[in-house]
Parts: structure tokens; C-alpha cells; sequence
């Protein structure tokens, strides 16, 4: 069980004393009797939280608050004030005090604000916890060892500060534009919220309008009779990441500019203003520029997505990050297929930082995936990536394999890899059938053509 640590910062020693008695039994607590012998001890040791007299002589209680919070920005910070000092102690919660309490001091009133501030601070770790497991475990992008991932973290740790912001990302396809919106919205206090992610070039015209905005009772020929709210009602709270925004039609760029003026919107078909507050992040691989000169893009529109701009980095100009990347997917792929893999054989390891990554981060995990599913040694070979050695040509006639069915081991499988595993076989396989002709490769499926596509672009089958 964790124990926290509180100091107690007061000139009255009697006060120090009883609160001191009061807490000893359940934290860690030390008693300071000036401003400056706290801030020397902050220097070197931080505690969980501070209960901070207002009124200390020399160095006072707004003085060493502003101290603490660059010396300790996470410890939290309950003011003490005497009652004609209140508003005092209101204006410490603007400069970041987390709480006051008045003289006189009631124990009972005491223990309960402490235990409420530290609750506070075990949800924020938890949070914390989250969000850094969530990275790890969907963020592959961030691992690697370039110049340029590091600016791109920095980057994003910068932009996740704020929670309404929008932010455009540009790259090539298979860059990771998706994982960087995830990345800034479990890096930002937004991660609470969902996470909506909305692939524009899969919308059709005509729906567009509710889908991202939903609609009332009988708007249209065949709506639900209970209405529907939209993605964006649906981001609520959270982030709405708006997926190749560059492929809207002109009749959803107006409406989307609109929503993003003022946060406010109408469903189709409805007479009353809602309003939702929620981030924006939109992402594609195109020169929304050249569109603009074209006339297939709104400027305005394209300035208010992209307050903030990032640029991704193709994997060719980041080949530092090429072994790190596909050693993780080795370890992810041979974990959800129940196989265990040693390494990376030399000369397919050279292979890869040689190869032509068109398909960029994307591509690489494809290629690995493929690699660990007809792999049978204890290394992944140049045979079983199916690339050249030179990393430039794939080798010709590599035997066809089919799916591999994973044993459910002790500790479970990853169902839902599996699972896309074998989509992603069979959609490819009748694609190749059927010359690349998406008609006849949903019959191959009996498979109705708009499912067909809608699963082919989510697996991101070319």
C-alpha cells in the first residue's frame, strides 16, 4: 500500500504539532515552521502533498507556492487561511493550490481534505499509468532511435498541452498519421474521452452530413425512427480524428467549417443548436496546397484544421528507427501467433534497412506480420520476409501460404489480430483472383461490394 508523504508548513507551532499527531499515523509527514526552510528541502526531497500556511512571515504562503510549482509541478497544494485571507487563498487556486481550508481548523475537516487531495493524486497516476500503457502498447511509432522521432515526441508533447486546439497531420500513406492522433490524445487530458476516428474518403456524399452530425426523427427516407447522433456528438469530451479529410467533398468541407467556428452544429433535420466541445485532429497524405490551387479544397478551412501542423517523416528518412520497429513487431506478432522468435537473421536484418519503404511504417508491419506467420525457425529469414536480398526486388515466386491457426496458450491469444489476420488473407487473395477488380472480389466473398471496400480500407489493403 502506498504511503504518501505530506509536509506541513506553519509558523504556529501548535499548529504544526496537532496536525502532525492528527496524520503521522497514516503518511509520512514532516513540519517546516518557515517558507524558506521549505523550499530547501524541496530542493532535494517532494513530497505528495503540502498543506501551506497563507500568512508566514518572511518568505509567505503565495510566495512559496509559485516556488513549488517549478520545483514540484505534480505535488498538490491545500492553502491555510485565516478567515479575512480568503480571498487570498482564492486567488492561490488560480496560481495552482488545489484546495483551501480556514482557521480554525477542525482535525475531522482536516483529514478529510488531505484524503480528497490525495485521492485526486492516485486517479491522476492511475491516468498516468493509462496513458503510458495505452502508447506502449498502440503507439509502435514512437519506438525508435532517430533524430527525427525525437523531434516528432516533442513535438506532440507540446500540442497534447491543450485539449481543443486542432491539429492537421501531413505524411505519406502508412506514416503512422492515425497512431500520432492517438498519440496526442492519451498524451493530452482528453484521454478520459473516446477516441472517434472517421474515415472520410469512405464517406458517401449524401450521408456525410449525418454522419458526422446525426439527425432527428424522420429526416430523411429510411432514418431510424429514434434519430441518430453523429461522430462529432459522439467525440464528445474527447478527440474526433477526421482520417484523408483531404478527400471530402465540397458540400462536408462547408458544413465542417462551420462546427469548427464555434463548436456548434444542427442535426439534420433539427431546429435546435447543439454545441460539443471536443478536439479536432485531421490528417491525409495529399498536397492540400495544390488542392486549394485547384479548387477541390477550401483555404479557410484548411487554416482553421491546421492551427498546428506536422509534417511525419517517411520511414526512408528515418532508417535509424527500421531494426527497432521490426524487432517490436516480431515480438507482437510472434506473441499473438504463439510463436517465439529469437531475433532478426543478419542478412534479412540488412535487407530491411536496405528496402524501398513505399508503404512506410505500414508496410514494415505488414511485412513482419507476413514474416511470423510462415516462419518456422528460431530466426526470421530473408525466405520468410519474401524480399530480396538487397532489400529492393520481392523474390519471385514465393510459395502462397495459407492462414495459420494460433493455439490459445495459457495466458490467451489476441483474438481480434487473428481475426484481422485472416480478413486481410482472403481480401487480398480474391483481389489477386479477380485482376484487382473490387465487383468480383466481393462476389468471390459473397460479399456485398460496400462492405467490401469499407473492410478493405480498414485493413489498409492496397
Amino acid at each position: 500500500m502506498i504511503r504518501y508523504s505530506i509536509y506541513i508548513v506553519d509558523d504556529d507551532p501548535a499548529i504544526r504539532d496537532s496536525l502532525t499527531t492528527a496524520l503521522e499515523g497514516s503518511y509520512e509527514v514532516r513540519a517546516f515552521s518557515s517558507g524558506e526552510d521549505v523550499i530547501e528541502e524541496l530542493a532535494r526531497n517532494l513530497p505528495d502533498l503540502m498543506l501551506l500556511d497563507i500568512g508566514l512571515p518572511g518568505k509567505n504562503g503565495i510566495d512559496v507556492l509559485q516556488d513549488a510549482r517549478d520545483l514540484c509541478p505534480e505535488t498538490l497544494v491545500v492553502m491555510i487561511t485565516a478567515h479575512e485571507d480568503v480571498s487570498t487563498a482564492v486567488s492561490a487556486m488560480r496560481l495552482g493550490a488545489y484546495d483551501y481550508i480556514v482557521k480554525p481548523l477542525s482535525l475531522e475537516g482536516i483529514e478529510l481534505s488531505v484524503r480528497k487531495a490525495l485521492d485526486t493524486l492516485r486517479l491522476r497516476k492511475e491516468v498516468n499509468i493509462l496513458q503510458e500503457k495505452h502508447l506502449i502498447e498502440n503507439v509502435p511509432f514512437f519506438i525508435g532511435e532517430s533524430d527525427v522521432i525525437r523531434d516528432v515526441t516533442e513535438f506532440i508533447g507540446l500540442v497534447a498541452k491543450s485539449t481543443t486546439t486542432p491539429v492537421l497531420i501531413l505524411g505519406e500513406t502508412g506514416t503512422g498519421k492515425e497512431l500520432i492522433a492517438r498519440a496526442i490524445h492519451f498524451r493530452s487530458t482528453n484521454f478520459i474521452g473516446p477516441l472517434v476516428t472517421v474515415n472520410c474518403a469512405a464517406l458517401p456524399k449524401d450521408l456525410i452530413e449525418s454522419e458526422l452530425f446525426g439527425y432527428e426523427k424522420g429526416a430523411f427516407s429510411g432514418a431510424k425512427a429514434s434519430g441518430k447522433r453523429g461522430w462529432v456528438q459522439e467525440a464528445e469530451g474527447g478527440t474526433l480524428f477526421l482520417d484523408e479529410v483531404g478527400d471530402l467533398s465540397p458540400e462536408a468541407q462547408a458544413k465542417l467549417l462551420r462546427f469548427l467556428e464555434d463548436g456548434e452544429f444542427y442535426r439534420l433535420g433539427g431546429t435546435e443548436k447543439l454545441h460539443v466541445q471536443t478536439r479536432v485532429i485531421s490528417a491525409t497524405n495529399k498536397d492540400i496546397e495544390d488542392l486549394i490551387r485547384r479548387g477541390l479544397f477550401r483555404d479557410d478551412l484548411y487554416y482553421r484544421l491546421g492551427v498546428v501542423k506536422m509534417l511525419i517523416p517517411s520511414l526512408n528518412e528515418r532508417r535509424d528507427d527500421i531494426l527497432p520497429l521490426a524487432k517490436h513487431f516480431l515480438v507482437k506478432f510472434g506473441r499473438d501467433f504463439g510463436k517465439e522468435f529469437s531475433g532478426i537473421a543478419p542478412k534479412a536484418s540488412a535487407a530491411l534497412k536496405d528496402y524501398d519503404w513505399r508503404g512506410n511504417v505500414r508496410e514494415l508491419k505488414n511485412l513482419i506480420e507476413r514474416g511470423v506467420l510462415v516462419g518456422k525457425g528460431k530466426e526470421l529469414t530473408l525466405q520468410d520476409l519474401g524480399i530480396g536480398s538487397s532489400g529492393k526486388e520481392p523474390i519471385l515466386e514465393q510459395e502462397r501460404h495459407e492462414p495459420w491457426f494460433p493455439p490459445i496458450l495459457p495466458e490467451g491469444i489476441d483474438f481480434s489480430s487473428v481475426q484481422e489476420s485472416f480478413e486481410k488473407y482472403y481480401i487480398e487473395q480474391a483481389l489477386t483472383l479477380a485482376g484487382g477488380n473490387e465487383t468480383r472480389a466481393a462476389k468471390l466473398l459473397n460479399m456485398n461490394h460496400h462492405t467490401f471496400r469499407y473492410r478493405r480500407k480498414r485493413l489498409r489493403i492496397q
